[in-house]
């Protein structure tokens, strides 16, 4: 006799749930694919008929250059390669809807990435101070009056004009920690001038590119981290700028710098003393040295009140990263390698004092003070 094959209770609950759970992953299964259905149709439906743009006022200031003879569609193509429009559609609907659009001139433009379409091509008709009129460069090391007289001559505006914006140095956005003090602030670099471009447009377009290069380096948190405060890191820099021209011996002289601030030494650098009696040499008398200056750092403990020139970004890197070290003393041994040599007492800065000393005997006239 046959056993009795009706299942228990408990299988058939199991037989039940497993059925449930193979009807409630179907469903899922049907629900997730629909999303993604509906989500990938939505996007193909809202790009249909759209042509890629730009929106907002653009991104990061760029000079685009358009060709002499360039058509439309040239430009179109110079501007969608610089990021300037997104797509040349985008370009040519723009080119569609403005009348002016044939007036577009050769040239250099100051203009932004990731512009709309329609701004762009609106700039190049109405490019105002973007047309940019020529180039210009400032060398590093140069004090404020000495920039002056080179952007007069570079850009062919009137010294006295860059004289009236300097006093009016809140126009000039530079940061607060300047307290309005623009030695220093101009950074020196090769700039586009532009067609409307003024005095005090291009003194705060250098300050701009200050801002910047100090922003990229880190300037500001550098300096908590050596519990200075960015005017004295600039300061530091300024004389870095002035002391040598390599860079590994930069970083060194940024450490030896702070050491001697760090013991209350006085730097004893002819640098201030020459930025301070306005001096044309590389040297200085003891006279010199005797100067009332507070910019005399012979007479005087810790730094300058003031930036004595025009810091590259070497030498701002420099005075935000020294090398570390416990050198109290460097001095240039040739002037026309720049070597530079460093010492930790007195008895070994002798040493490299008295080779720098052979150095200018035996090339008159070069260390003449």
């Amino acid at each position: 006799m046959l056993p009795d094959t009706k299942p228990s209770a408990a299988k058939e609950a199991i037989h039940q749930g497993k059925g449930c759970l193979a009807v409630l992953l179907a469903l899922a299964v049907l629900v997730v694919g629909g999303y993604l259905v509906y989500d990938q149709g939505k996007a193909l439906m809202s790009n249909f008929g759209e042509t890629p743009d730009y929106t907002g006022k653009g991104v990061a200031p760029i000079t685009v250059t358009i060709p002499t003879g360039a058509t439309l569609d040239e430009i179109g193509g110079v501007l969608k390669q610089a990021d300037v429009v997104k797509s040349v559609q985008a370009w040519d609907n723009a080119v569609a809807s403005e009348e002016r659009a044939t007036s577009v001139q050769p040239g250099r433009y100051v203009m932004r990435t990731q512009m709309p379409a329609i701004d762009a091509l609106r700039l190049l008709i109405n490019p105002g101070e973007s047309r940019v009129r020529a180039q210009f460069t400032i060398p590093e090391g140069l004090r404020l009056t000495r920039q002056v007289d080179a952007l007069a001559k570079n850009t062919k505006i009137k010294k006295s004009a860059y004289e009236a914006a300097l006093k009016k140095p809140q126009s000039l956005g530079l940061p607060a920690y300047a307290k309005n003090r623009p030695e220093g602030f101009l950074f020196p670099d090769t700039y586009e001038l532009t067609a409307d471009a003024t005095a005090t447009s291009t003194l705060k377009q250098m300050v701009d590119q200050y801002k910047a290069v100090t922003n990229d380096i880190g300037l500001n948190a550098a300096a908590k981290k050596l519990n200075r405060s960015p005017y004295e890191v600039l300061i530091v820099a300024s004389i870095i700028e002035r002391e040598v021209n390599q860079d590994q011996y930069r970083a060194k002289v940024a450490q030896v710098l702070y050491n001697r601030l760090d013991q209350g030494i006085p730097l004893g650098l002819d640098s201030t003393i020459i930025y301070a009696e306005n001096l044309s040499t590389n040297t200085t008398t003891p006279k010199d040295r005797a100067s009332k200056s507070k910019y005399n750092t012979y007479l005087r403990k810790g730094l300058p009140p003031g930036p004595i020139s025009a810091p590259g970004k070497a030498a701002l890197q420099a005075a935000a990263n020294p090398e570390p070290g416990k050198w109290l003393y460097f001095t240039t041994v040739d002037f026309d390698t720049g070597e530079t040599k460093f010492a930790e007492t007195d008895a070994e800065f002798q040493q490299i004092v008295a080779q720098f000393q052979a150095w200018c005997q035996s090339h008159p006239g070069r260390c003449d003070s």
